[in-house]
């Protein structure tokens, strides 16, 4: 099995790689104020994905530390009630049951 998700791996990187080298041309990038870029098509592929990326973990962070946060504060929670817990009184068998 390792191998032959290694062999998808590879063949996924010759396919992302012969992409690229098939993608040089240069691209206008125009911005605001006739100000203009002209990367490789591939580059700016390359920006964007990488910057989506970055953008994804940082909101992936943000939502487990939020989940770090709420598991301390139900273990604190937690931690008190059970010093808080009365111990449980037997309750005496009904006359039904006896």
């Amino acid at each position: 099995m390792r191998i032959l998700t290694w062999a998808i791996r590879l063949a996924l990187f010759i396919l992302l790689l012969a992409f690229a080298a098939k993608n040089t041309d240069p691209v206008a990038l125009r911005f605001f104020f006739d100000a203009a870029w002209q990367p490789p098509l591939v580059a700016l592929l390359l920006a964007f994905f990488a910057g989506g990326a970055l953008l994804g973990l940082l909101v992936a962070a943000a939502l487990l530390l939020r989940q770090r946060r709420e598991l301390q504060r139900l273990r604190r929670e937690l931690g008190r009630g059970e010093a808080r817990a009365v111990p449980a009184v037997p309750v005496p068998p009904s006359p039904a049951e006896g």
